[in-house]
């Protein structure tokens, strides 16, 4: 399979998860409107349950795919494949681009929850607090390392011992929208207008978008073989979607 074959296959498997993704981006808005009332402390501790939920699933996949088509024969390769290719993602999805996209859309406030983590619950959020409030980029590998470091390594220790691939692919993109749209509601504005809200729908639909089909499309491609097998050639991965080349191809000769 030449370069220009791999980006077209790319290509054609984001258009076809672009309705699914646009769904879960939809949820996502549905997911923020109905915590909108919820403190910022609480909207970091769902945060903290759906990032390293994310992470567990990105490491099982990331580490699953190496193990059965690189065969990599050391837990410790598998680990630092596993390890970084889960927590680069997660994090880009969960955090990165929603900052990014809430940045442009001004709407990143600084927040005092999302200044302390979790386990500072003796700090007094009063106006003798030692720190200014800038918005602040929360990066849950590094002030949650407790909770996302340990949900990487069972994802790649439940991937080493059973490498399996086939997780559904709507689960993935309903927990990575939900994780974004946590980390969006730490530093949401209490008021959220309807032109706000698109503007946060169509970064919700990015940060899920692209990171998770890097993840689960782009990714596997990388494992192509000079005569043209590889892991897309039967369908999707995750979700067991047909081969858009193939149902194309398959379609073609039909007509003929």
């Amino acid at each position: 399979m030449t370069v220009w074959d791999r980006f077209k296959h790319i290509g054609l498997e984001l258009k076809a998860h672009s309705p699914f993704t646009l769904l879960g981006a939809a949820l996502g808005i549905g997911f923020m409107l109905l915590f909108k009332d919820i403190s910022k402390e609480n909207a970091l501790r769902l945060f903290a349950v759906f990032h390293p939920l994310h992470v567990v699933l990105s490491a099982m996949v990331t580490a699953a795919l190496f193990k059965l088509h690189r065969k990599a024969s050391s837990f410790l390769v598998i680990l630092a494949i596993g390890y970084v290719g889960s927590i680069g993602i997660a994090t880009l999805s969960d955090s990165l681009l929603p900052y990014l996209g809430q940045s442009v859309l001004g709407a990143t406030i600084p927040t005092h929850a999302a200044l302390h983590t979790l386990d500072d619950s003796d700090h007094v959020h009063g106006p003798d607090c030692d720190h200014n409030h800038k918005p602040h980029l929360h990066l849950g590998f590094i002030e949650e390392w407790y909770l996302v470091t340990p949900a990487a390594l069972l994802g790649v220790v439940l991937a080493y011992f059973r490498p399996l691939t086939k997780i559904p692919h709507a689960g993935h993109v309903l927990v990575s929208t939900w994780a974004s749209a946590s980390f969006m509601l730490i530093s949401s504005p209490e008021q959220m207008s309807l032109g706000l809200l698109l503007g946060m729908f169509i970064v919700l639909f990015l940060a899920v978008w692209l990171p998770c089909c890097l993840s689960d499309i782009v990714f596997p491609t990388l494992f192509i073989r000079e005569d043209g097998a590889h892991l897309g050639h039967h369908g999707c991965v995750l979700c067991g979607k047909p081969n858009p080349d193939k149902t194309k191809e398959t379609g073609d000769e039909t007509q003929h």
